[in-house]
């Protein structure tokens, strides 16, 4: 029988969200701001050492949603340890800082790293961070929005330290997820093509080759008072 209007309301959505970009841009602020409602000078502020996790419940288009999010430190050295984290993704954030063009600019590197993880219909958006440096900043609107037309991206500004834009950002992504039922269905799609051809850039091992990879975790068995956002890390 098929399920109705109803059942299919009830039904909890697992997803999977992913918070890439080069360090010092924001990435861990947006996560506290949107997790936590709150903000941290960045002279308070630490850089993400591997990987943060949080998980958060919200309710959008009268679907509840359980996300687990993912935030990945940005320096090189951590790249073989983040890659194998993108795998089972169905939303990515690339998050710049609107007042460093250094940041904008590795966006298509950082895009070009997505391809060999993920499946070509993973959600992606891009968030121009730091809005309220809009004093110092080196990235103009328009051309953000052109660069996220062309790449098939969602675009947003925000503020971590303001809020401005951040509720909207992982909004609209996890809007778009529940519009593609093939990224959470049963049938949801496989690894992208090239990792389903065996070519690899980040690091191999069992735990790879058994297709339990350590960024997938079984949503269901996190307990309900870790559901208050807080780092399970």
């Amino acid at each position: 029988m098929a399920p109705t209007l109803q059942s299919q309301s009830k039904e909890l959505i697992n997803v999977k969200l992913l918070l890439i970009g080069n360090s010092s841009v924001g990435k861990s602020s947006l996560l506290l701001r949107f997790s936590d409602k709150q903000w941290l000078p960045e002279d308070e502020a630490s850089a993400t050492i591997g990987v943060d996790f949080r998980v958060h419940k919200l309710e959008v288009q009268g679907r509840k949603v359980k996300m687990s999010i993912w935030d990945t430190a940005g320096q090189e050295r951590f790249r073989t340890i983040t890659a194998s984290y993108y795998r089972g993704a169905q939303g990515v954030i690339l998050v710049y800082d609107v007042s460093s063009r250094e940041s904008f600019e590795a966006l298509p590197r950082w895009l070009e790293e997505l391809e060999n993880y993920v499946s070509p219909e993973v959600v992606k958006i891009v968030v121009g961070n730091k809005l309220d440096k809009e004093y110092s900043r080196q990235v103009p609107t328009t051309e953000a929005a052109a660069f996220a037309a062309r790449t098939g991206c969602l675009f947003v500004e925000a503020s971590a330290k303001t809020a401005v834009g951040v509720t909207e950002a992982f909004n609209d992504v996890v809007t778009r997820i529940i519009d593609t039922p093939s990224l959470w269905r049963e049938d949801k799609p496989k690894s992208s093509p090239r990792a389903a051809a065996g070519i690899m850039t980040g690091p191999t091992n069992s735990t790879a080759a058994s297709g339990s990879m350590p960024g997938n975790i079984d949503l269901s068995q996190v307990q309900e008072e870790d559901m208050s956002g807080g780092c399970l890390c």
